[in-house]
């Protein structure tokens, strides 16, 4: 048997730019991907549905999407709504999981939040790896039900640093709807 080879982790970049109309299948895609395993847990999986339920939805203004290598790799929206925000269709493709990525997107779309003095409102499956993230950057569960667990971030809570490998840098380009940015680098 041949000896392996040891597989380092190697920086992930990644930007994120303003979602346009014509991303909406391919963030479905996504999604289905995302959540059929959460999905299949609470018995609410349909393959039609789950797609329809982005697409019914998609707003491009609100959704900023991630990419990888040049690839849509994930999105996050946050809508405004009645003097708050909603964190809403944050997904990253399962491959990039663990690598500090969807953290550092939460800070980007918190630090936005916390300029504007909102508060950010969301809803996780019941279940849901992705609820630690989110207690991690400062939320707290408000209700839940059998399927959803509903959460609040109040304006100004000091996310923590984003947890990558001691070796990594994360860069990203940050741009808003309007195309205006900064470049920023995590590590």
């Amino acid at each position: 048997m041949a000896p392996s080879t040891p597989t380092l982790w190697t920086p992930t970049l990644w930007t994120l730019r303003p979602a346009r109309v014509g991303d909406a299948i391919t963030i479905a895609e996504l999604r289905a991907v995302v959540l059929r395993p959460d999905l299949t847990r609470l018995g609410r999986y349909d393959p039609v549905r789950v797609r329809e339920r982005l697409l019914g939805s998609f707003t491009p203004r609100h959704t900023t999407v991630i990419e990888v290598a040049g690839a849509v790799a994930g999105c996050v929206a946050l809508r405004p709504a009645a003097g708050e925000l909603w964190l809403e269709h944050f997904y990253l493709r399962p491959d990039l999981h663990g690598h500090g990525i969807g953290s550092a997107v939460l800070r980007t779309q918190l630090d936005r939040a916390d300029a504007g003095g909102l508060p950010v409102r969301l809803n996780v499956l019941q279940g849901s790896a992705a609820r630690r993230l989110y207690e991690r950057h400062g939320f707290t569960v408000t209700a839940a039900d059998p399927i959803d667990v509903y959460m609040l971030r109040p304006a100004g809570i000091v996310s923590p640093p984003v947890a990558v490998s001691p070796a990594a840098t994360v860069s990203s380009a940050v741009t808003g709807p309007d195309g205006a940015g900064a470049a920023s680098t995590t590590a």
